[in-house]
């Protein structure tokens, strides 16, 4: 928990909200735990409310109140809220943004994206609330609005091309006021026939006051967004990226001005004008924030491809007939109806009808899903052929696609740990660049050559103009969202920002094998008949007793009969009852009564088929039977050391059949393996599968290092002692058993068609449902913390190198100045360039796409 300013704790009182408390006596326990926590003068538990109202002696410690409740065996309920913060420019004010969150009492972490102006914020329930956190906000010079959870994000892409398309207003508008000005000054200078025309026609200080006037339009038009956020920034002693410009540009033509207007107020020989410099400043860094708001918008682009896929209205079905409604008067429980070529609504299951759904943008796989009476559907889907009815299960935020967008935001907003060094450097670094400004303005009056004052003024603007926060505050954040989203469209969701750079550092990854290497269901796979039996006759007798029963296996035995065509037949009460151990249940189906299915747990099952006597069970349950199974045994033992399943089929008393079930390795599976180890990564199989089928799963695949016959602690065991030999590990499981391990693990990956509990314990979700999700996540982390590390080189590099320059710093050696028009210019640069490299991310191709080696996966090659 990130400590709070005590200095900035001024309430007297606080109400937390405190859970676990059942009875009196906790409250009784609370209270005394609160009361002695430092700088508490009395404590008031409400065991109703769930609240406790703390009054402090001094300035409120909340965390030590917390720690107090904790330690009492209690918990605080922490809640977490989102907003839109204006006025972000630069890292400084991303530093100052997150200050004034965290001065707010109760506050846990709060993290403030410059990339997309956003904030996160996690504070302890009752301590404060968003509108206090927003005020806190706006009170520092950031005005901030809470993202309501309902709310979506629809209105994101709308606010960024909305800024985008206003400073390419201002752009223009600076444009064509400046040319003049550049042409005036700067032409005559360069070309001596331009100086000779403006001598003979216009002379020299109505030249001047033409560039005063149309810089002033420049400066006080499309550039008053810099002095109107710079100058209250720096009255508050906070200077920002727009406090820079204002200053630089604003000294430039403050003297220009006098020198125009009051030429005697200067020594001789340093009547020089600088309108030009002021113009072009503004008009460049215009230039840069346009190039970059356009450049952000397409980092985001997969947010608002994501809110696209939200259709705006659905058909329902009410009284008979079809009411087309807009999407917010859907109510669960309503029956939709999706004709081809619509997208689904909201997510619900289908009651009538048939087709196939693309769920690509939930997978990252084209191929349609069959979807039939009882399937699930999810909203932003696509209806390709056929037509279906649902009923809604879900709307609003509670959708798939509604919890998508947002964990896509949570990643996109969160700090990463190589984030930490970027923040104590910004914390410091627009003041140290004022600093410095102030030391060359000193140094070149008092020891540059003649006219010093002029000297001076120049290199004292170059000096604020280049340096450029903007830069190094969008290092990272934009990687992030870019990174993030091209993960999204390829079914790998971050539901935490720090798993993406943690991911990049692992050396091992652990895999479970049912679910996860295997389909994690059973298929029938083989069906040998034994001489005398006909294979489609046995098929159907085996099925139709294997109707009766919902073991995983059986449900195999009648899915495979019916893709074979064998008539499925329903199981009848025999002639004899004495050997029926189980109770009867009775049923009709193709005119005849069926009754009385027997199982025998962990053996097989029994019942009579048209007067016939089935039995499908283990060898030990034919042996019971009296059935000699001996002219299957080689087939058996090769299929069990091939991690298959063997049973028997015995019809009146005589063997019939060897029916071979296993859990198939999943598609892909072998090649998603290979592309782990192509990625440097050791590679463990952990499962609570017996040992022979485990090794031959791992053989088949290609690990080599197999952890069998182990419980969920047991997997906890294995990572420990993995994590032993590695820096740092992931986990891939998908079952409720998996849940320990991956939150375990440093990085958790949950296939995304396994259990919620799985997916809530992770710290990566594959929504493709397969392995090769792993890695894909892999991959695009380690190119996506590359790419960061770039940006902050970049970043750190430029302004490192580039401002000794301004200042001066070549000049005695080689006599090289720089001009502020050229500092503005490459500012603007330094930022372009971060975001512009951060945009190659989206060219990302996974490692098992189009026969593509994992590396491949490295280079940022065009996606196919």
């Amino acid at each position: 928990m990130s400590s709070l300013a005590a200095g900035s704790k001024r309430a007297a009182a606080v109400t937390l909200r405190v859970e676990g408390m059942a009875c009196a006596s906790c409250v009784a326990r609370v209270e005394k735990a609160i009361s002695a926590a430092p700088g508490v003068a009395s404590a008031a538990v409400n065991l109703a409310t769930k609240r406790a109202s703390v009054t402090f002696s001094g300035s409120p410690d909340i965390e030590a109140v917390v720690a107090a409740i904790r330690k009492a065996g209690y918990e605080t309920a922490i809640e977490t809220a989102r907003f839109n913060i204006e006025k972000l420019n630069c890292a400084s004010c991303v530093n100052r943004a997150e200050r004034a969150f965290k001065s707010v009492p109760g506050v846990v972490e709060a993290n403030v994206n410059l990339a997309a102006k956003t904030g996160t914020v996690r504070f302890v329930s009752g301590a404060t609330s968003p509108e206090a956190l927003a005020k806190a906000a706006s009170a520092a010079g950031y005005p901030a609005r809470e993202i309501k959870l309902d709310a979506g994000s629809d209105s994101r892409p709308d606010e960024g091309r909305a800024e985008a398309d206003s400073l390419f207003r201002a752009l223009f508008l600076a444009l064509v006021l400046t040319a003049p000005v550049f042409a005036l000054e700067m032409g005559a200078h360069a070309i001596p026939g331009v100086h000779d025309f403006i001598m003979a026609t216009i002379g020299m200080q109505t030249s001047r006051i033409i560039q005063f006037a149309l810089t002033a339009l420049v400066l006080f038009g499309p550039g008053l967004r810099f002095f109107t956020a710079g100058f209250p920034a720096l009255w508050r002693g906070a200077p920002d990226m727009n406090a820079l410009v204002a200053l630089g540009s604003g000294a430039a033509f403050a003297y220009s001005t006098l020198v125009t207007f009051a030429p005697g107020l200067f020594p001789a020989g340093t009547s020089h004008v600088y309108f030009e410099s002021a113009a072009v400043i503004v008009t460049l860094i215009l230039l840069g924030r346009s190039l970059e708001a356009r450049a952000k918008g397409r980092a985001g682009a997969a947010i608002e491809r994501l809110i696209g896929l939200k259709p705006k209205t659905a058909r329902l079905l009410r009284d008979g007939s079809v009411v087309e409604v807009p999407l917010e008067d859907v109510a669960v429980g309503d029956i939709v109806l999706v004709k081809p070529g619509e997208k689904v609504p909201v997510d619900g299951q289908v009651v009538e009808g048939s087709s196939f759904v693309d769920e690509s943008m939930l997978t990252g796989e084209p191929r349609p899903v069959t979807k039939g009476v009882g399937a699930n559907v999810v909203g932003g889907t696509i209806n390709t052929t056929g037509s279906f009815s649902f009923r809604v299960a879900k709307i609003g935020a509670d959708t798939v696609l509604a919890q998508i967008i947002r964990m896509v935001e949570e990643a996109q907003g969160a700090k990463l740990p190589i984030q930490a060094l970027v923040d104590k450097v910004t914390a410091w670094f627009v003041p140290a660049v004022m600093a410095v400004a102030a030391l060359t303005f000193a140094i070149w009056l008092w020891l540059g050559p003649e006219p010093s004052l002029s000297y001076a003024l120049t290199l004292t603007v170059a000096v604020l103009i280049i340096a450029c926060p903007c830069a190094m505050g969008l290092a990272t954040p934009v990687s992030i969202m870019v990174g993030t989203g091209r993960a999204a469209e390829l079914g790998v969701l971050f539901r935490k920002g720090d798993a993406l750079q943690t991911l990049s550092n692992i050396t091992a990854i652990a895999l479970d094998k049912t679910g996860t290497i295997t389909k994690g269901h059973p298929e029938l796979t083989d069906f040998l008949v034994a001489p005398g039996f006909d294979r489609a006759e046995v098929l159907g007798l085996v099925a139709a007793v294997e109707a009766r029963s919902e073991h995983p296996v059986a449900v195999a035995i009648v899915a495979a009969a019916e893709r074979a065509g064998a008539a499925r037949k329903q199981a009848v009460e025999p002639a004899s009852k004495g050997w029926w151990p189980f109770s009867s249940r009775r049923s009709e189906a193709n005119g005849r009564s069926a009754v009385k299915f027997a199982a025998k747990p962990g053996l097989g099952v029994e019942a009579e088929v048209e007067g016939r006597h089935v039995a499908v069970g283990a060898d030990r349950f034919m042996a019971a039977k009296g059935v000699d199974v001996s002219a299957f045994a080689e087939a058996a033992a090769r299929f069990g050391e091939a991690a298959k399943s063997p049973l028997y089929a015995a019809i009146d008393g005589k063997l019939a059949a060897l029916i071979v079930v296993a859990d198939p390795i999943a598609p892909g599976a072998r090649q998603a393996v290979e592309a782990l180890r192509g990625q440097g990564l050791e590679i463990l199989m952990v499962t609570g599968d017996n040992r022979c089928a485990a090794e031959a799963i791992a053989k088949a695949v290609g690990i080599e290092k197999v952890v069998a016959e182990v419980l969920p602690e047991g997997k906890i065991e294995a990572l420990d002692q993995l994590r032993a030999r590695h820096r740092a590990i992931a986990f891939v499981g998908d079952g409720i058993n998996d849940a320990p391990a991956l939150a375990r693990a440093d990085v958790g990956l949950a296939i995304g068609s396994g259990t919620d509990v799985a997916i809530e314990a992770a710290d990566v979700v594959l929504m493709s449902g397969d392995l090769a999700g792993a890695a894909t996540a892999v991959a695009l982390s380690r190119v996506t913390m590359r790419n960061i590390k770039q940006n902050l080189f970049w970043a750190f590099a430029y302004n490192i190198i580039l401002i000794p320059v301004a200042a001066g710093a070549l000049y005695p050696a080689f006599g090289v100045l720089l001009s502020p028009m050229l500092a503005a210019g490459a500012m603007a640069f330094s930022s372009v360039f971060v975001v512009t490299n951060a945009l190659r991310l989206r060219r990302f191709a996974p490692p098992l796409r189009g026969g593509a080696s994992a590396e491949g996966a490295r280079s940022l090659a065009p996606a196919e």
